[in-house]
């Protein structure tokens, strides 16, 4: 896969990431409170900001042709990810007094769940 190719399929992986985190955040803040979406916010906030981490791993070694470089790469890219996901939940449990878990949870699993909806969809 080129890496202007790697480049389009994260590119609109991250969008629909940012629209369905946008949408739950907006629906915990009209179904319960401004903490509520804040929280939303945030949860689907930790995964964008993990596959961008993963995205600029896995772009350096778009161009290899080696099938086991690109694996490790791959798995590397997947393990700053969660590593990235991880940090920055413990750093907004510690920090956001009026965290609301389940909103959280909510736009994490809104996140992650349309990025692999997305991948699965994009045309390469």
């Amino acid at each position: 896969m080129s890496a202007s190719i790697t480049s389009d399929v994260f590119s609109k992986m991250l969008k629909i990431q940012l629209v369905a985190t946008l949408v739950v955040a907006v629906a915990a803040l009209l179904f319960s409170s401004v903490h509520a979406g804040v929280s939303a916010l945030l949860g689907g906030a930790s995964v964008i900001l993990g596959a961008l981490a993963a995205m600029s791993i896995a772009k350096r070694g778009a161009n290899s042709q080696d099938s086991t470089a690109i694996l490790v790469n791959l798995l590397k890219a997947e393990a700053v990810k969660i590593l990235v996901i991880i940090i920055l939940l413990a750093i907004i449990f510690n920090v956001y007094k009026q965290l609301v878990p389940f909103a959280l949870i909510a736009g994490l699993a809104a996140s992650a769940l349309f990025s692999g909806a997305a991948l699965s969809k994009l045309k390469v």
